[in-house]
């Protein structure tokens, strides 16, 4: 009978020999029996107890030998600390400087003029991320220059023409100038800036309990108690998140607060919807007025993206509307609604239960009309306006 022996461990007994029950009678007399199982004899003896002690020493050796090397090395290292930091540090500004250089060749960038007075002026300034989006369209520069006197750029025109990344391209250019970069822009003289406070977007912060208007107004709040004349004010908006009235109101008090405190007068810049604070421009010097030009012909709007001096007179949102693909009786209604709020000065619309229905009736694209305008029914016999109609009926009653 062969005997059936295996070294083995645990965490209990440590190393081991297990022998087979069958063999274990055989097991040599220096073996010391440490525990009896069902179909096996475990044994131990002192060889392996210290072969044992010398690998379970060999394991903290191993880790005290880690930690002296590691703190060997953590010393020598200490002693050289400052050139380190002083190289890691250099290697950063190369790594910031390189990264600034090479987006300046590649964008086409421009050194900027920076004093510390406190002119602003842009010349055909761009928004150096919307710009490399731009895969197939041209980027449309535009200028940025306060003149003398100037403290508050009232700028109106429609949705999606361009007034907010207007507002950003002037606080990034503002920015990249005094970090030292290159700017996108023809030219810029830039007098330094203590701050730059925007009011750009909002979010509701319901697990604060606030609105987007209330996180508008704090923010509002928080820009007129700590700006100087030294700031830039990008303020987009503010007042949207209330009735038209309160917003227009507060929108109305800001700016005023903004041109008439002797200790603020920040140069400002502030898109709205509000068309009615354009008059401004006449009660108060340091305000003027600009809007985004928009090309309109045969009932279709292009906006330019181009900043032009002037208030806007429309907001175009109907025709925004028809370009995000609203259904044309929506739009068709909203422009008669529209017409009629006009005539009213605001007041409210009578409502024509058939309108909905009239409007969906006849679509302002309809191949059933179109046939019926192609059609000349003088020349058509009895049998054959029968087939016409039923024709019809099989196409589009469906």
């Amino acid at each position: 009978m062969k005997s059936r022996a295996a070294r083995q461990t645990n965490k209990v007994f440590g190393y081991y020999i297990e022998i087979s029950r069958g063999a274990a009678d055989r097991a040599p007399e220096s073996y010391i029996r440490k525990q009896t199982l069902v179909n096996a004899e475990r044994f131990i003896t002192p060889e392996m107890k210290e072969y044992e002690t010398l690998v379970l020493n060999a394991e903290e050796r191993i880790k005290e030998i880690e930690m002296r090397l590691f703190r060997e090395v953590c010393a020598e290292l200490a002693k050289a600390a400052h050139k380190i930091l002083t190289t890691a540090r250099a290697i950063a500004e190369l790594d910031v400087l390189s990264a600034l250089g090479e987006a300046a060749a590649l964008g086409g960038y421009t050194k900027p003029e920076v004093h510390e007075g406190s002119e602003l002026e842009i010349h055909e300034g761009r928004h150096p991320v919307v710009e490399q989006l731009l895969k197939s369209d041209r980027y449309i520069p535009n200028d940025v220059i306060f003149e003398k006197g100037e403290v508050v750029r009232i700028i109106t025109g429609p949705n999606m023409s361009g007034k907010s990344t207007y507002l950003r391209q002037t606080a990034l250019i503002t920015l990249m100038a005094q970090m030292g970069s290159f700017v996108p822009a023809a030219s810029a003289k830039i007098g330094l800036v203590d701050r730059i406070f925007t009011r750009i977007g909002a979010q509701d912060e319901i697990h604060a309990g606030q609105s987007t208007f209330m996180v508008e107004m704090v923010e509002a709040a928080n820009i007129l108690h700590h700006a100087t004349s030294r700031s830039l004010l990008i303020l987009d908006e503010i007042g949207r998140g209330t009735s038209t009235y309160d917003g227009l109101s507060i929108a109305w008090g800001i700016i005023e607060y903004i041109h008439n405190h002797p200790q603020l007068r920040a140069k400002t810049l502030f898109a709205t919807h509000y068309h009615e604070l354009t008059q401004l421009a006449d009660l108060l010097p340091g305000i003027r007025n600009y809007n985004v030009a928009v090309s309109e012909a045969d009932n279709k709007v292009v906006f330019l993206h181009k900043i032009i001096a002037g208030g806007a007179d429309r907001s175009y949102g109907i025709h925004v509307a028809q370009l995000a693909g609203l259904p044309a009786p929506v739009i068709q209604r909203a422009n008669e609604i529209m017409a009629e709020l006009e005539k009213t000065s605001g007041r409210a619309v009578k409502i024509n239960p058939q309108a909905a229905q009239q409007a969906a009736l006849f679509p302002e694209t309809s191949p059933l009309l179109d046939e019926l305008m192609g059609l000349d029914v003088n020349a058509l016999s009895p049998i054959e306006a029968l087939n016409r109609v039923f024709e019809w009926q099989k196409k589009f009653a469906k």
